[in-house]
């Protein structure tokens, strides 16, 4: 049995499973792993600090897999924005054929990568960002839930409600995402109208992932309480590891200071220190409460492997004995 769905045939890939782009963790080992897996996985364009090197980046996971991998491209409102048109034109230039976009005002990139015959998946926390992202002519949906690591949006709709609320409308194949770690995730997604699933806290528990054994082994560790919301009075909200650190910039917050209160907090270098040291306790690090689910480092392809049996067995065997197929086989 295999499972096939709308976003394994759009992407051309064995396995309905993504992982999505991530800061500092997204580069060819773990991408080049998930692709050779029958998975699809995005490097993170802003990790490389030039869009020179996210060409480089890209050559060198093209030498790890000739199997179909994109390129995550995250528009953020910033003072002083990176060269978000030079990336991109890095990455149409660089022939890559799927791109996961997400964040703020994507149309102008959404343009120039249909354009270039690029297939987008826009990541988005509201049913109303899909119809709005749909309309800007995306091809699937990434509907990321309240459980998720990063930016949950400001509306906290858990996945349970929110994957349905949103396959209701939209019409693009869809991503489930926030949350999913496991086989019975997988079919959940399904069952709810998704067309596969999008990890990224899971896919940073595994052998492959360009972080430190002991980031790694502190999410096996840590439950699906162990996260903290920072950034809620700013309207940002961001789902972080909870460790001292965050205790401390949650508390700084809400006492009403602003944001400059906790910024030597919750720098964006002192996070990524920690992730290299291996340092739970160093900055700030993101993680979703699938962490609960999270129970050992495997390789890249045993995790997928494993997610496509369990989902397979659970179909067949649990959910077909519940309707009494198997009697009616008999």
């Amino acid at each position: 049995m295999m499972i096939k769905t709308r976003f394994t045939e759009l992407f051309g890939v064995e396995h309905p499973i993504a992982q999505g782009g991530m800061q500092w963790v997204g580069t060819a080992e773990l991408v080049s792993a998930v692709a050779n897996a029958g998975a699809l996985g995005f490097l993170t364009a802003l990790t490389q600090p030039t869009p020179e090197a996210l060409v480089k980046e890209i050559a060198r996971t093209r030498e790890m897999t000739d199997k179909p991998f994109g390129v995550n491209l995250t528009i953020l409102p910033s003072i002083t924005p990176p060269p978000y048109d030079e990336y991109r034109q890095a990455i149409i230039e660089s022939g890559i054929k799927a791109v996961e976009t997400a964040g703020y005002k994507p149309q102008e990139h959404v343009g120039a990568f249909k354009a270039a015959g690029v297939k987008v998946i826009h990541k988005c926390t509201a049913v109303r960002h899909a119809l709005s992202a749909e309309r800007m002519g995306v091809d699937a949906i990434s509907i990321d839930g309240f459980e998720c690591a990063g930016h949950p949006g400001e509306d906290d709709i858990p996945g349970l409600i929110l994957i349905p609320a949103a396959a209701d409308k939209v019409k693009v194949p869809m991503l489930a995402s926030g949350g999913f770690g496991d086989g019975r995730g997988l079919v959940a997604a399904l069952a709810l109208g998704a067309e596969g699933i999008n990890m990224g806290t899971r896919f940073c528990a595994t052998v492959e992932a360009p972080i430190h054994d002991g980031i790694k082994q502190a999410i096996v560790e840590n439950d699906e309480r162990a996260t903290e919301l920072l950034f809620r009075s700013y309207r940002n909200t961001a789902r972080v590891a909870k460790n001292s650190i965050a205790v401390e910039a949650v508390k700084i917050e809400r006492e009403g200071n602003p944001f400059e209160a906790i910024s030597h907090l919750v720098k964006g270098t002192r996070g990524r220190e920690g992730l290299k040291l291996g340092d739970p306790e160093h900055g700030i690090w993101t993680a979703g409460m699938i962490q609960g689910l999270i129970h050992d480092v495997p390789t890249v392809k045993d995790l997928v492997d494993r997610i496509i049996s369990d989902a397979e067995a659970i179909i067949d065997q649990r959910l077909g004995r519940l309707i009494g197929h198997n009697e009616v086989a008999a």
